[in-house]
């Protein structure tokens, strides 16, 4: 019941907080989509997984959530320092290469096989690096990947 409620009121935030962004604007703007892009998908993602959360079925159990194990905190801990660490190497390495590293670290984290990790994290990062640098016209770091622009 809680988790529905919590869904309820991030996706009545959601809705509210769209409202706010479609308004925006900057006196510049240095991409073509403008300042509120970014802000409306989030929140559209946001919004989606609250959705999810709210027509689920009922689960079975009635009882409390479990305690956190010593395994959901090294895996918490881990993804953590994952998240530093591609911050850190975002610029250097570029989006491609440190969104690679991530994708494939998040894959293998959480259960998947090596051949899957790398083709799924190479190819979201190609695929999202696509879709910002020129279907959205956004600008993406390419880091030691630079020399093979134009």
């Amino acid at each position: 019941m809680h988790d529905r409620i919590f869904a309820g009121i991030t996706l009545l935030l959601c809705c509210v907080l769209a409202v706010a962004a479609w308004g925006y604007s900057a006196p510049f703007s240095y991409e073509p989509v403008g300042p509120k892009a970014f802000p409306l998908l989030l929140l559209l993602l946001i919004a989606a997984g609250a959705v999810q959360l709210l027509f689920k079925p009922a689960t079975e159990s009635h009882g409390e959530e479990p305690p956190m194990s010593r395994e959901v905190v090294v895996k918490v801990t881990i993804c953590l320092v994952m998240m530093g660490l591609y911050a850190a190497l975002f610029e250097t390495l570029g989006f491609i290469l440190s969104s690679v590293m991530f994708g494939i670290g998040m894959g293998r984290l959480y259960g998947g096989r090596w051949p899957q990790s790398l083709i799924s994290g190479t190819a979201l990062a190609i695929c999202l690096y696509l879709l910002f640098d020129k279907a959205l016209d956004v600008p993406l770091p390419l880091g030691i990947l630079s020399s093979l622009e134009n």
